[in-house]
C-alpha cells in the first residue's frame, strides 16, 4: 500500500456514498422512462409515415403510368 502515489485511499462518508448510488439509480430510472416515452412517440410517427407512404406510392405509380402513356 505504501507504493501508491497519492497515499492510502480515503474513506468516503456513508452519506456521500448513499447520495451517489441514489443519483445513479435515479438516472437509470429516468433514462428508462425517457426511452419508453420516445419509443412510443417514434412508433406513432412510423405508423403515420407508413400510411402516408401508401398514398405517396399510389400517386407515384399513377404519375409513372401517365408519363409512360403520354
Amino acid at each position: 500500500m505504501s507504493d501508491l502515489p497519492y497515499g492510502p485511499p480515503v474513506r468516503v462518508s456513508p452519506l456521500i456514498r448513499f447520495g451517489r448510488w441514489s443519483f445513479l439509480g435515479l438516472g437509470v430510472a429516468y433514462g428508462a422512462f425517457h426511452q419508453n416515452r420516445l419509443s412510443k412517440k417514434e412508433a406513432k410517427l412510423r405508423e403515420i409515415e407508413a400510411r402516408e407512404k401508401v398514398v405517396k406510392d399510389a400517386k407515384l405509380k399513377e404519375e409513372r403510368e401517365r408519363a409512360a402513356a403520354g
